[in-house]
């Protein structure tokens, strides 16, 4: 495409790099209890990757893979399983749940319920565990708590709100997967996708103590205006459904790690930076809010730079959120893009990404959607060239068939971890 582009994915790889399970994973593993098992549950992007590394290191250590010493089932998103040995791997749905996402969160709590006190729970937790762990109470379908997630989705809600509102339609997060173990240890190993690395907002807590309660978890339905039927109503109403707080009694044989977050991502991004001859400034890596009024804000961040000549990286991360009013198809990186690219008019000496480190931004749930979008100094003219209107793309929030009709998508796969957005502008005078 061009050689800052090339230059912008070497950055982005090595941001993705630094957060994948391998690297950052078995340094964190404990040793098998001396009396008992590893159980080990898990979900989200990551967790099948988790669970193969763990075997691997288990394995390495001298386990035997036949002793039934390690044990354990997790779940992924479709698409994004991996070859495992000893622990097994389902794929459910996200981000909206299915019923795979029903059976593993009941296989999960059923695994729980039968560890002993001799037995450690180790938990490997990634981004999407909200939806691909779903087990709701038992007033409320699958469908219900699915149509309330979509909703809240398409009204822009922010992960935390999303997470009030799904902890207490379910069984098993807001920390009442604990409560299924027994009084076993249990030990949670998780790679961050929440802003502020908040545990009870990663993945919707399983294993942690709840900082929302059921009125916060009304007030996010009034506050986005969301109408759901009675069955939800009550429920959210119902002190039955209530989750335990951090100070709860139940949460005093856990621990909890966060073994790779978005500042990870970060700094291996400066780094690699760094290394390739660029100055970096790292802008956050919590940074939250609508997505196209931040491509325009980071358009004029990055013009000032590009006028004081200065020759670097601005690098950013968090989650950003989209306000669905069109038809169209796309993710928040790539309406950052859009509004970014709209923002700069072809600007010559700056040249932008804005990806999902997962691989997946917005799209249709397929192996290969999109993860980001570039956008290059030529790229405006080669839209007029083929009389693609950008602000009515943005409009429909249609930016990824915007993208896709300039071919200036970032497709990389599933890429076994999930920080949220890695956002990368190279300005270059």
């Amino acid at each position: 495409m061009s050689k800052d582009a090339d230059t912008l994915t070497e950055i982005m790889r090595a941001a993705i790099a630094a957060c994948q399970p391998k690297r950052c994973l078995p340094i964190h593993l404990p040793p098998i209890p001396e009396n008992g098992r590893i159980i080990v549950l898990g979900a989200g992007k990551a967790a099948a990757e988790m669970a193969a590394i763990t075997e691997k290191t288990y394995i390495e250590r001298g386990l035997d893979p036949n002793s039934g010493r390690l044990l354990g089932s997790v779940a992924t998103r479709h698409g994004y399983a991996v070859q495992t040995a000893i622990i097994n791997v389902e794929e459910a749905g996200h981000p909206i749940p299915d019923n795979a996402s029903l059976n593993a969160a009941n296989t999960a709590l059923r695994l729980a319920a039968k560890a002993t006190s001799d037995d450690l729970v180790l938990v490997l937790l990634s981004g999407g565990a909200s939806a691909i762990w779903c087990a709701p109470v038992p007033s409320v379908t699958l469908e219900q708590k699915g149509d309330v997630t979509r909703k809240l989705l398409h009204a822009g809600a922010n992960i935390v709100e999303i997470n009030a509102v799904r902890k207490h339609l379910s069984s098993i997060k807001g920390g009442r997967l604990v409560k299924a173990a027994n009084g076993a240890h249990i030990l949670t190993l998780s790679i961050s996708d929440v802003s502020g690395d908040i545990q009870s907002a990663i993945g919707s807590g399983p294993t942690t103590g709840d900082e929302t309660t059921l009125r916060d978890a009304r007030a996010a339905l009034d506050k986005y205006e969301i109408s759901v039927g009675a069955n939800i109503k009550n429920a959210l109403c119902d002190e039955a459904n209530e989750t335990p707080d951090r100070n709860d009694a139940v949460f005093q044989n856990t621990t909890y790690r966060i073994i790779a977050s978005a500042r990870h991502a970060m700094d291996a991004a400066a780094h690699k930076a760094e290394q390739l001859g660029y100055k970096n400034e790292i802008l956050g890596d919590a940074i939250e809010g609508e997505a196209r009024e931040i491509g325009r804000a980071h358009a004029h961040l990055a013009l000032e730079k590009l006028h004081a000549q200065w020759r670097g990286v601005l690098i950013s991360g968090g989650e950003l959120t989209v306000k669905v009013t069109g038809d169209g198809s796309g993710g928040p990186n790539q309406e950052y893009a859009l509004s970014m690219l709209m923002e700069l008019q072809g600007c010559k000496g700056i040249t932008a990404l804005a990806a999902d480190s997962d691989g997946s931004d917005g799209g249709k749930g397929a192996k290969y959607d999109p993860a980001g979008a570039f956008i290059t100094p030529d790229t405006l003219n080669k839209a007029k060239a083929l009389n693609l209107n950008p602000a009515i793309f943005l409009a429909n929030n249609d930016s990824s068939s915007f993208f896709y009709k300039l071919n200036r998508h970032i497709v990389t796969g599933p890429t076994q971890t999930n920080v949220n957005d890695i956002r990368i502008i190279l300005i270059d005078p």
